[in-house]
């Protein structure tokens, strides 16, 4: 296995607040949104999220690439996020199955980082302090340039991010045996949803960030669905106009993390960037139309109004967040549209919530009857 040697690196916030570490990765410098996740596996699957994209990541689990990685658990084509930030980065790997080291992954990929600092300390300052930029550099450990190139780095709040990771081609996803036809509106979708469509018989036509409604009807679908993806969604315009047009014509409709905050948008309800936001394995949701409780995978630094939703006479919550109460669910009363802010696809992270791609089936079955 190849020998890997690590520099001096440096991370400063947007505060000026500094930690200094070891390098990982491809030596150079990047910025970004710094935000952390409390997953305790799955990293190749968060690195390669598109929602991540334009975020530098604190994983708060203590090693990071002990169990290399493999194609089968990536989320896109890329990895994502635009560094990494964690305690104990291990160049050596012990699974038998991986098929080479994260450091070779990330060197690849251009991907800086630094490991071999208090990653709890720093959690706990940007929990307190909330989400916020910073730049990290193995290449220089000059504080006050890093301080003037941080400047650059662009705010996430007013940041319209889908257009950078949606496909640039519409491509088909075909099934054995047809049951329905659903056009997939790709604002960063990861490859774990269109899984669960197509193993329920979903053909699936996934369509470029800006698609019209007109050419995803043209098509024929049966139902929509509405992809998770990164940046504000106040400012994803484009996606707004199309899902109010699909409510128009009453099609089933599923939107999924940013799907859910589109779905919001198109019926006048407002979205907000949160404090931290929520990026994790282990967040409690309770849904309010069978009283269950799920432990459910999420990641997002924007939410829907809450109190917009309660005044909206068509819009009901289905589902809230039980350590916060923010919105983690919607559904139109009077059409057959539903959104959830968290993801269902699991992967990575528990199976609690996979029946909402089943009651998205259910909705495809009673309008083909009709």
């Amino acid at each position: 296995m190849k020998l890997h040697t690590t520099t001096d690196a440096v991370l400063v916030l947007e505060d000026g607040t500094v930690f200094h570490g070891k390098s990982l990765g491809r030596v150079g410098t990047t910025g970004g949104e710094v935000c952390f996740n409390t997953g305790m596996t799955g990293y190749q699957e968060i690195f390669t999220d598109p929602s991540y994209y334009g975020q530098i990541v604190i994983t708060t689990v203590s090693h990071v690439g002990n169990y290399g990685v493999q194609q089968e658990e990536v989320e896109s084509g890329n990895i994502q996020i635009k560094g990494l930030i964690c305690k104990e980065f291990s160049h050596h790997f012990s699974r038998k199955t991986a098929e080479g080291s994260l450091q070779e992954y990330f060197e690849k990929a251009g991907i800086v980082g630094i490991c071999e600092i208090d990653t709890r300390e720093l959690v706990r300052y940007v929990r307190d302090k909330g989400v916020m930029n910073a730049i990290i550099s193995s290449e220089t450990t000059d504080v006050e340039a890093l301080k003037l190139q941080l400047q650059e780095v662009p705010s996430m709040a007013g940041l319209e991010l889908s257009s950078k990771v949606s496909t640039l081609q519409q491509y088909d996803l075909p099934v054995a045996e047809t049951r329905f036809k659903v056009a997939v509106l790709d604002l960063g979708v990861k490859r774990n949803i269109l899984n669960n469509l197509t193993s329920r018989g979903c053909e699936c036509r996934v369509f470029p960030y800006g698609t019209t409604f007109e050419e995803m009807e043209a098509w024929g679908p049966d139902g929509y669905f509405i992809s998770n993806g990164p940046g504000d969604p106040a400012v994803t315009t484009e996606a707004v106009k199309s899902v109010e047009q699909i409510l128009a014509i009453e099609k089933p409709m599923f939107g999924i993390c940013m799907g859910h905050q589109i779905l919001a948008q198109a019926n006048g309800i407002p979205t907000y960037k949160m404090h931290n936001g929520h990026r994790g394995l282990n967040h409690p949701v309770k849904n309010l139309i069978t009283g269950k409780s799920e432990i459910t995978s999420q990641n997002h630094g924007f939410a829907v109004d809450a109190e917009a939703v309660r005044n909206h006479p068509n819009v009901e919550i289905t589902h809230i967040n039980l350590n916060d109460n923010t919105v983690e669910g919607i559904r139109i009363k009077n059409k057959p549209a539903f959104s959830v802010q968290y993801h269902p696809e699991s992967s990575p992270g528990p199976h609690d919530s996979e029946y909402l791609f089943d009651l998205f089936v259910e909705m495809l079955e009673k309008e083909k009857k009709s």
